[in-house]
């Protein structure tokens, strides 16, 4: 799909020319050299973290499953923090090969302030370092981390809710597909946000998409970093949920996308097999909108929509939906 100036919303246009200008790589060699580089800074950034006004922030690093080794997490809770609040997995983007979730402390604290939950962010494994299942498993064993350690934490163990944009999104369906097939955690709601759920680029508007932040390119070669040697014929859902054939037992979903970004299809596909498995969904597509536009530019007019529909939608999902751990 061709995108040009005309096509975008013009609130979005400068700032979506001008990031792309600046990341813009030509080769797979050196999108992947950036993305290194990126991982670099990105472990330097680390660590630097401070309380917010009303919110109180701090870092922990818990054990991984079968291995040695930890997970730094990041625990986000409201100064006044109360028992029996949600408890929210928030899985921060970056196409699976880029970020930390101090990058997207706003999405955190936003869902704070809509409504008392404590937000667990963790800083899962990329694909520069690992490739999949690294990141999954990561996410989780923090999951299951969370369930665990409910009552320290103050969370309910029968709300506990996850999101994330992007990749963040790719990673919150697969892990509510994971979580349903593992039997150990039940997940009572998600927000997979545009999520990156396709590694095979066949829709129409993921085939030489040019637009601006992520196009067809940079998603090309985000797949085969995080996907590594797998053979296309063996890719799982857990690692690229659109290819699930049972959609069954998943918790009430929202998402958004935008109209002129790649994975504008595969999450209208997603979305409508959710619905065909029975599964409640909420759902918008914003015209005029490239990848990541509400944090690429938060104050245009278009991002205060989608970001009030995901916020408005996480409220009433606090108010409604429960899932009692059976299991």
């Amino acid at each position: 799909m061709k995108v040009t100036k005309k096509m975008i919303d013009r609130q979005l246009r400068f700032k979506g020319r001008l990031i792309d200008l600046l990341l813009k790589s030509s080769s797979e060699e050196k999108w992947v050299e950036s993305m290194v580089k990126f991982k670099i800074r990105s472990d330097k950034s680390g660590g630097k973290i401070k309380d917010i006004e009303g919110i109180t922030c701090s870092e922990m690093w818990i054990p991984r499953q079968n291995s040695d080794s930890k997970i730094r997490i990041l625990i986000y809770r409201p100064a006044n923090h109360h028992q029996d609040l949600p408890g929210v997995l928030w899985i921060h983007g970056g196409g699976y090969a880029m970020g930390n979730p101090e990058q997207f402390v706003h999405a955190c604290t936003r869902l704070i302030r809509a409504k008392n939950c404590v937000v667990i962010a963790p800083d899962y494994r990329l694909s520069v370092e690992a490739k999949y299942p690294a990141a999954l498993e990561d996410c989780y064993d923090t999951l299951l981390w969370m369930k665990n350690q409910a009552k320290e934490l103050g969370i309910r163990d029968d709300q506990l809710m996850v999101g994330g944009e992007s990749a963040g999104g790719g990673l919150t369906a697969a892990l509510t597909l994971y979580a349903r097939d593992k039997g150990e955690v039940k997940i009572a709601f998600q927000m997979p946000l545009y999520p990156m759920i396709d590694n095979r680029n066949g829709t129409e508007s993921a085939k030489d998409n040019n637009a601006p932040i992520w196009n067809s390119n940079y998603n090309k070669w985000a797949w085969k970093l995080y996907l590594g040697e797998l053979a296309e014929d063996a890719v799982p859902p857990y690692a690229a949920a659109a290819r699930a054939s049972d959609y069954s037992n998943l918790p009430p979903t929202v998402t958004f996308v935008g109209d002129i970004e790649p994975f504008r299809d595969e999450t209208i596909q997603y979305v409508d097999r959710l619905r065909k498995a029975g599964v409640s969904v909420e759902f918008e597509i914003y015209k005029g909108c490239y990848h990541g536009f509400d944090i690429i530019n938060p104050n245009a007019e278009v991002s205060k929509k989608a970001t009030a529909f995901y916020i408005n939608a996480f409220k009433y999902a606090v108010d409604h939906y429960f899932v009692k751990q059976n299991v």
